[in-house]
Order: structure tokens, then C-alpha cells, then sequence
């Protein structure tokens, strides 16, 4: 065993001398070199940009083909002036797609608008739906996508920073970085007047004529619905038929909380009916009240942040379909029912969750502007005191409104005006409502029918927001709506009653106890890792080539996610209004175990200590620096594994290169000694022969209690 353990250490030590290229540091090199061409991919490939054709006019359209979703298409570059009402105003450019109809008898054109607002209005996941037998047609929002979009990282970075979205102190913070956002756009020439839904309507106008449609027919989304109705009352001959999903009327930008209130009493009533749900609560919109007024502050150890549930729970409760899992309304109702009982699990995920996804969630800007249609209601509202004690605090308004202050931070454009009251449209309008759409509930829809003399309402039984309608019973909408465009008939024959599940394919809860589990599992593997690791080196002398390459390459990743996880545990419990996702908190918890984790797998115990330290820091700092290009490489979660490649790169590119400059004259010190003639051990020793099986016997005990040892990180590093 004793001649087995020092040839794996001599094999070791040849392994990891020094001096010039090997094949399998040439292979290694290669292998950095592609994952940093990768990663400069990542930092320095540019984002899809439109913009502005040199020599362009207003009203120019510029199309070429292409797909989209398999269709046929023309995708290109619309031309228009950002203030409309300024003859000197300059141009912007919009993103245009028409996929083409798959049959050549088809009907009208139908021009899709998305809601919102702060989303992107070219992506349209059930565009087959209406396809086959119409050109369907994307704009780009201006201020969302095209050459002038409205970001606003004051706003992002504001939340970033907040320990929970609806304090006050947070509140306050997003309502000046609303100002400062505004102010740095005008600085920057950008003419905050010109992103109004009239402006986006008159986008569509000049995309229609630039196509050379006479008439279009339009389907509309949530938020989008607003921009269709302003459509209908600025061009009602430039439209055909309009079809409305999940209306959002004037007004529309504010929640109510009583409205909201009733709507989970229809949900405890859907309970009452539901086999599963009714043995966990009488009475689930009672349930819920109870819980919150006395909301969880913490789950296990970790803080539980009560605006980020309200808020999260009320954008959780807009769809049911499995599609918005984990964040989908039966999810959220499993979580209050939950903490009902004791178990608040599911209400931290909502809070973690939200610390992750509120920063980023729009383009702040253009929600801003598109939202200013709305000012006097929020105005109104504010005036009157705000919400009067509903179950969620009418958290979604709040958030929005950053507690009303928006309405003050932001500019109102004069172009409002005209368009912030409803008025009668003589346009032939389907309205669709879900029952249990929490975001625009049916009866804002019916209130819209005395002004549509040629409108109808389909109310769809336990249908949540927009997105219930493209994933429940597609065919059925492909009927309603391709039936509504061809005849002005609504045939809504298709659909079948749908039962309302309230179960879940995973709960929140156990979503929080795997999350925090695996958490808690790798933050102790990393430190029991770089524990024994020293203790290896220090027994064995050092890695063989095969498992010091495994190290190397493979086991950062246990390394890089136990580190992470760790400083997430300790920065969630300790300073929870740290974002979790930022830059220190990603590249020192991943670089440095990554960095330490990838020196021992190259260290050898008989190398001089110059070497040792050199290696030691040039790993450390490589992993750091690593980790640190990783990160800035990629967006949001992606930024995690890339900054673990990046220190994984970085720590073995800087030894590698130690390695082939190292001096060739190092290697002896890694060499088995040559043994001495067994006469002159003979002479030396008055006691006779020596017992070979005694001295290897006290050669391993001294080497077993040398690893025991208290020195043994200083005995290998030095």
C-alpha cells in the first residue's frame, strides 16, 4: 500500500512540473480559448437594433423576407417622427413584421397588439392561430423597441436597492428616480411628448398604409386594448373589426381593491366547490384576510418581504393556465392557504422571487408615459385616501404608481388629453373576458358596451387574463376569433366549460424547501471541500493527472454554486436589502472558492514555496477576474454560469501559464530521491541491521499525524 501511495505521488509530481508546452496543455488552452471566445461572444455580440436608414423621410418602410415561427414574412424598418406635433422633431425607426397568410384565400390583415405596457409588442407565440388564413402584423412599440427605447436603470437600480417594494422609503426612491430619468432622457435629446398611445396609434396608421392595406382588423391584449380603442376612435375607417381580450378600459392603469376583494370571494366560492380546496379552508377570501393582517416575517432564518408577496401574489393571481407556473394564480392561492396553516414557505419564494424579477419587469420608461393616460385617475385616487383595506392593500397599484408619486415624476404630454375619457366608437368590437382575471375584470370590459353600439361580450367561465386565452382550448379561439373577422358572428360554441383546478404541478412551498435545501447542501459541500482538500495534497503529495484535470474542469461548478449560495444565505438574512443578484455578490463568493479549489488540484505538497504562493494567488486572482468578466458577459440568471466558467478560465489559464514559464530546474524538487547504500545505512547504525518494515511503519504514523496537523493549509501554500 506504502510503495502504491508514493508512486501515485511521484506520478503526481511528474505530472505537475514545469517547463514548456505538453499536449495536454496545448488541449487545455485550446479548450480556455473557445470558452472565452464564447464569453466575449456574450459581451460584445450586439443586441437586435433598429435604425434609422440614412436619408430616410417619415413614413418610410423598408421590408425584406424572412420567418417568423415558420411562416413566410417580411420583416424590415418603419420611419417616423417622435413628435408628431414638432415639425423639427427627428425621426425614429420601429421594428415592422407581416407573416404572411399560409392560404391565398385569406381575409383581412390582422395587426396584433400586445399589452403591457413596458413589453415588447414583436412577439406573438400563437400567431398560427390566425396565420392560416390571415397576414398578421407586428409594430414595434416606440419607446419598447426600435431606435429610441426608454430605459430607465435609475428605476432598476432603485429597486435593486429597496428591502421591500412598498415601503415608503422605497417608494420614495423610485418616485426621484422617475425624475432623474426623465431629466437624463430630455438631456439626451429625447422628447418624453412624443410616447403616447395616440403616437403608437398613429405608428400603426402609417405601418398600415406603407403595407398598402385599405382596412385591417386588429386583436389586442390587455393593455393593448387601451391602444386599440384609441385606434378606433382616431381611424374607425381605417379598421374593420376589432377584437378585444381582456379589456382595459380608461382608467384602467389602477387596480381596485374592492374589485379585487370581490373577485376572491367568486375564487372562495370556486373553493367551496373543489374537493381538495375545501378541506384545507372554510372560507378561503377569509383565510387569506386573516393572513394578512398578520403577515409572516420570516420563514426558517430568512426575512419574508410582505410588499413583495402583496405585489407578487397580485401579479400571480392574473392567469391560471400552467404556463405562468411557478407564478400562476392556483400557486398563489396554494401559498396564503399555506401560510394559513402555519407553513410560510410559499410566501418566501414570492418575496425571493420578486427581488429578482420586479427590477427589470418593464421597460420603466415607456411604462411611464403610456401609464400618464391615467393620471387622473391616479390623482383621484390618491386624493381620496387610496385603498380601504382590502386583503392584498391594492399592492399592484401601489407598486406601479410608487405609491402615487409617478404621477407627479413623470411628464404629462398635452396629447393625453383628448383620449384619457372613453368615448363611442361605431367599430365592430368583440370584447373577452375571463371570470377570474384578476388584471382586467370582465364587468371594467361590460361597462365599455353602452359606447360601443356595434360591440358584444364574451365571458369565459373561469378564464384568467390574456394569457388563459391563447393556452386554454386554442381551437376554440381560432373559431371565435376567425368567425368573428369573416362575419361580425361571435361563435363561441367551441368552448367547454372549464373546470377550475387549484391544483399545481409544483407548489411554491416546495419549490422554497428545494431551493433553500439545495442551498444550504452546497454552500457545506463547498466548505467541507476546500476543508479537505489541503489535507488530500498534503497526504498524498498532490492530484494524478486525471483527477486534478476533473478538478480543474468539472468540480468549479460545485464550488462556484456553493459560494454563491452561501453569500445568498448569509446576505438574505443578514442585509436583505441587498440585491441578491449583483455584481460583488456573484464574482467574490464564486472567483475566490473556484480560484482556492482549482490551486490544490494543481498544487504538489514538495513544491519550492515560491511556486506555491505564486500559484496561489495567480489562481485566487484569476478566479476573481474570471468570475468578474463572466458576469458582466450575460443578462440575469445566465450571469451565474458564466461567471463560474469565467473563474474557472481565469484560474487555470493564469497556472497554465505559470506552469510552461515556470523554471524546468523545479522539477527536482518534486523527484524521488535517490536511496542511499544500504552499507553505509549499516555502518551508521550500531544497532545493527535495520528493520525495513519498522521505518516504513514510523515513516507512515508520522506522515498520518502530519495531516492531522493544525499547520497543514500553511505547510502547502508555503
Amino acid at each position: 500500500m506504502a510503495d502504491r501511495t508514493e508512486t501515485e505521488t511521484d506520478r503526481a509530481a511528474t505530472a505537475h512540473r514545469g517547463g514548456g508546452f505538453t499536449g495536454a496543455r496545448i488541449i487545455a488552452l485550446a479548450v480556455i480559448g473557445a470558452l472565452l471566445v464564447g464569453l466575449l461572444y456574450l459581451l460584445l455580440s450586439p443586441e437586435d437594433s433598429v435604425e434609422v436608414p440614412a436619408g430616410a423621410q417619415a413614413g418610410d418602410l423598408a421590408l425584406e423576407p424572412c420567418t417568423y415561427q415558420g411562416y413566410e414574412a417580411d420583416c424590415g424598418t418603419l420611419v417616423v417622427s417622435e413628435n408628431r406635433t414638432d415639425p423639427s422633431s427627428r425621426l425614429i425607426a420601429l421594428p415592422v413584421t407581416r407573416v404572411r397568410a399560409a392560404t391565398s384565400d385569406s381575409g383581412l390583415p390582422v395587426l396584433r397588439l400586445e399589452g403591457g405596457p413596458g413589453v415588447t409588442n414583436m412577439t406573438f407565440p400563437s400567431v398560427g392561430l390566425l396565420a392560416d388564413t390571415h397576414d398578421v402584423v407586428l409594430v414595434g412599440y416606440r419607446g419598447v423597441e426600435g431606435s429610441s427605447v426608454l430605459d430607465c436603470p435609475e428605476v432598476t437600480a432603485a429597486l435593486k436597492r429597496s428591502g421591500d417594494v412598498l415601503d415608503e422609503a422605497t417608494q420614495r426612491r423610485q418616485s426621484e428616480a422617475f425624475v432623474a430619468c426623465a431629466e437624463r432622457l430630455a438631456d439626451e435629446g429625447v422628447d418624453l411628448d412624443g410616447y403616447t398611445l395616440a403616437d403608437r396609434v398613429e405608428d400603426l396608421e402609417d405601418a398600415r398604409i406603407g403595407l398598402g392595406y385599405e382596412r385591417i382588423d386588429l386583436v389586442s391584449e390587455s393593455v393593448g386594448t387601451r391602444t386599440a380603442m384609441v385606434y378606433a376612435w382616431m381611424y374607425p375607417d381605417s379598421l374593420h373589426r376589432s377584437v378585444m381580450i381582456a379589456v382595459n378600459p380608461p382608467g384602467g392603469f389602477l387596480w381596485d381593491g374592492e374589485v379585487t376583494d370581490g373577485q376572491l370571494g367568486y375564487y372562495a366560492e370556486l373553493c367551496a366547490r373543489d374537493a381538495g380546496c375545501s378541506r384545507r379552508t372554510d372560507d378561503l377570501a377569509q383565510s387569506m384576510r386573516e393572513t394578512s393582517t398578520d403577515m409572516p416575517s420570516r420563514w426558517l432564518f430568512l426575512p419574508i418581504k410582505e410588499g413583495n408577496v402583496r405585489v407578487g401574489s397580485m401579479f400571480g393571481l392574473h392567469d391560471t393556465t400552467t404556463e405562468k407556473e411557478p407564478l400562476s394564480a392556483p400557486n398563489v392561492l396554494d401559498s396564503w392557504l399555506n401560510a394559513a396553516n402555519g407553513d410560510p414557505s410559499g410566501f418566501w419564494f414570492i418575496s425571493f422571487m420578486a427581488d429578482f424579477t420586479f427590477p427589470e419587469a418593464f421597460v420603466w420608461g415607456e411604462m411611464a408615459s403610456v401609464g400618464m393616460i391615467d393620471v387622473a385617475a391616479a390623482d383621484e385616487y390618491y386624493g381620496s385616501g387610496g385603498d380601504r383595506g382590502s386583503i392584498l392593500g391594492n399592492a399592484g397599484t401601489h407598486f406601479i404608481w410608487s405609491g402615487g408619486g409617478l404621477a407627479t415624476a413623470w411628464p404629462d404630454s398635452p396629447n393625453d388629453d383628448e383620449y384619457s375619457e372613453v368615448r363611442t366608437s361605431q367599430v365592430e368590437t368583440l370584447l373577452v373576458s375571463g371570470t377570474v382575471d384578476f388584471s382586467t375584470p370582465a364587468e371594467a370590459a361590460t361597462s365599455l358596451l353602452p359606447f360601443l353600439p356595434n360591440g358584444h361580450q364574451v365571458i369565459l367561465a373561469e378564464f384568467g387574463h390574456s394569457m388563459d386565452f391563447w393556452d386554454f382550448q386554442p381551437e376554440a379561439a381560432r373559431r371565435l376569433l376567425t368567425t368573428f373577422y369573416a362575419t361580425g358572428e361571435v361563435d363561441d360554441s367551441g368552448y367547454t366549460y372549464r373546470i377550475m383546478d387549484f391544483k399545481t404541478n409544483v407548489t411554491q412551498s416546495a419549490l422554497a424547501w428545494g431551493f433553500v435545501g439545495s442551498m444550504v447542501g452546497f454552500a457545506i459541500l463547498m466548505l467541507l471541500s476546500l476543508w479537505w482538500l489541503p489535507f488530500r495534497v498534503r497526504r498524498r503529495g498532490g492530484f494524478s493527472p486525471v483527477g486534478g484535470a476533473l478538478m480543474r474542469s468539472l468540480y468549479p461548478i460545485v464550488l462556484g454554486f456553493g459560494g454563491w449560495f452561501l453569500a445568498l444565505l448569509i446576505v438574505m438574512t443578514v442585509f436583505p436589502s441587498v440585491f441578491i443578484g449583483g455584481l460583488l455578490l456573484a464574482v467574490i463568493p464564486i472567483g475566490l472558492p473556484i480560484g482556492i479549489g482549482i490551486y490544490w488540484a494543481w498544487v504538489h505538497r514538495d513544491w519550492p514555496a515560491a511556486t506555491k504562493r505564486a500559484g496561489f494567488w495567480g489562481s485566487v486572482g484569476g478566479g476573481l477576474a474570471g468570475a468578474w468578466f463572466g458576469f458582466i458577459s450575460a443578462p440575469g440568471l445566465l450571469a451565474l454560469i458564466t461567471s463560474i466558467i469565467g473563474a474557472a478560465v481565469g484560474a487555470n489559464l493564469l497556472l497554465i501559464v505559470l506552469d510552461i514559464t515556470r523554471n524546468p530546474s523545479d522539477r527536482d524538487r518534486t523527484q524521488p530521491q535517490p536511496e542511499r547504500p544500504a552499507h553505509s545505512v549499516r555502518e551508521a547504525s550500531p544497532r545493527g541491521p535495520t528493520d525495513p518494515s519498522r521505518n516504513q511503519r514510523a515513516t507512515t504514523a508520522s506522515a498520518r499525524a502530519s495531516a492531522l496537523s493544525s499547520n497543514t493549509w500553511l505547510s502547502v501554500t508555503c
